[in-house]
C-alpha cells in the first residue's frame, strides 16, 4: 500500500491532546501514513462497545489497514499490548479483548506480546500507552516490520463475549447493543434472522423491551413513519432498531444497553 492506512478508535474523545499526540508520534515515524479516525467518542472505559464499533467499521477498510483500538482501563497494569495479525488486517492495543472480535470476523492468523523496546518510544509512560506503545508499533508495522518482530506470539489472549440473540418459538429474543447519538437503540437482532420468521419490511412487531409490550411497524426508511412515532428498522449495519421519527427513542423509552428484548410478528402469541 503506497499510502498505508492506520485506523484509531479510542475512548479519549477530542477535547484533550491525546489524540494528537498518538498522530504526532505516528507521522514522526511514518510521514506517509493516512490516518483515519473511526470514533474518539466510545464511553469511558467501555471495553464492549468499543470492540462492537470496532467490528463494524473494520470490515469497510481496504486490505491491509492498520487498526489502533485504545479503551484501556487496565492501562498500567499487568495486561499485555498485542498486535493481532488477521487475514485482512492487523490490530494493535491492548489484551482486553478490544480487539479480538473484528479479528475473528476475517480469521485470526496470530496474536504477538509487543516486547521488542526498539520499536517503541524511549520513555513509556504509567497512563499513556496509545502514544508510547501503541502508536509507534502501528507505525513500524506500516514501514514493514513484521508482527513477529515485535515479541512472542500468545494463545492466551483475552476474548470478549458479545451476546448471542436466539430463536425461541416464534420469538427472537436480543439485547440492546448500544444506542447512538439519535438515540436509536440498536440490538444484536441481524435482519438474516428476522426473515427466518418472515419478518419483513411493513411487518407490525409485537417487541417486549423494559417490561411492556409494543406494536411497532418494521419500516424501510424514518420518514415512513409519522413525526414522534416509535418505530422498528433494519439499520445501517443490518441490525433491527427501535427509534422514534425525529425524536430520541432510548431517552423517551428509557433504553438502557444491556436491555434485553424479545420480538415476534404481532399476529404471533407470544
Amino acid at each position: 500500500m503506497e499510502r498505508p492506512i492506520i485506523a484509531l478508535l479510542t475512548d479519549f474523545g477530542t477535547s484533550d491532546v491525546y489524540v494528537a499526540e498518538m498522530k504526532a508520534v505516528i507521522l514522526s515515524i511514518c510521514p506517509k501514513a493516512e490516518i483515519v479516525d473511526i470514533t474518539h467518542d466510545i464511553p469511558k472505559f467501555n471495553v464492549r462497545l468499543g470492540a462492537i464499533k470496532l467490528l463494524e467499521a473494520s470490515r469497510y477498510f481496504p486490505e491491509g489497514t492498520i487498526h489502533v483500538g485504545v479503551v484501556d482501563p487496565g492501562v498500567g497494569t499487568a495486561r499485555r499490548p498485542i498486535i493481532v495479525h488477521a487475514e485482512r488486517h492487523l490490530y494493535v492495543g491492548p489484551d482486553n479483548g478490544l480487539l479480538i472480535p473484528a479479528a475473528m470476523q476475517e480469521g485470526i492468523k496470530a496474536v504477538y506480546h509487543i516486547e521488542n523496546r526498539k520499536y517503541l518510544l524511549p520513555k513509556i509512560s504509567r497512563t499513556f500507552h496509545g502514544r508510547d506503545i501503541f502508536a509507534p508499533t502501528a507505525a513500524h508495522l506500516a514501514l514493514g516490520v513484521k508482527p513477529s518482530d515485535f515479541g512472542r506470539k500468545i494463545d492466551d489472549y483475552i476474548v470478549i463475549d458479545l451476546p448471542t440473540p436466539r430463536i425461541v418459538g416464534n420469538s427472537i429474543e436480543g439485547e440492546i447493543l448500544y444506542i447512538d447519538q439519535f438515540g436509536n437503540s440498536v440490538t444484536n437482532i441481524p435482519e438474516e434472522m428476522l426473515r427466518k420468521l418472515g419478518i419483513r419490511d411493513g411487518c407490525t412487531l409485537r417487541v417486549q423491551l423494559r417490561g411492556r409490550e409494543m406494536k411497532l411497524r418494521l419500516v424501510s426508511a424514518y420518514g415512513e413513519a409519522e413525526v414522534g412515532e416509535v418505530l422498528a428498522i433494519i439499520g445501517n449495519e443490518d441490525l433491527l432498531e427501535v427509534s422514534i421519527n425525529r425524536g430520541n427513542a432510548a431517552e423517551s423509552l428509557k433504553i438502557k444497553v444491556g436491555d434485553r428484548i424479545r420480538v415476534s410478528l404481532a399476529e404471533d402469541r407470544v
